[in-house]
């Protein structure tokens, strides 16, 4: 049997977006993540992050899910899991996140709600139980 050595793996999604400024400032302002950086002149790219998740943008002229994102119910592009998902729930709430999901039991075994950012890029923050 192969065993395989235990590397650490880092995942960091990047959305697509219209104004690399304005998602970092949605991610900011309504979800209390830093903004790490933005590049350019004006910025094309960006990152944000609040504790180990992290985002980077990447801006272009449409993003590609807008139009499935508005046909879909829940197109989730990532899934961030939490410590507290009813408590971190209640603070996007009071930032005025776009709240798109209530917190919601699945059969698959965990809590879950769901905001989506100024581009239609949906994002699931979850528990499991």
């Amino acid at each position: 049997m192969n065993k395989r050595s235990e590397t650490r793996m880092t995942v960091i999604p990047i959305l697509f977006v219209r104004d690399v400024p304005l998602a970092a400032g949605y991610f900011k302002d309504k979800l209390g993540f830093e903004v790490d950086f933005l590049h350019g002149e004006p910025p094309f790219y960006g990152s944000v992050s609040r504790g180990r998740a992290c985002f980077h943008f990447r801006c272009v002229k449409r993003p590609n899910f807008v139009e499935l994102a508005a046909r879909e119910p829940s197109l989730i592009l990532a899934t961030v899991e939490v410590d507290d998902v009813h408590g971190l729930f209640r603070e996007f709430e009071a930032h005025g996140a776009d709240i798109r999901q209530q917190p919601t039991r699945q059969p698959w075994g965990g809590t879950d709600f769901h905001v989506r950012d100024p581009d239609g890029n949906v994002i699931s923050f979850v528990t499991y139980d």
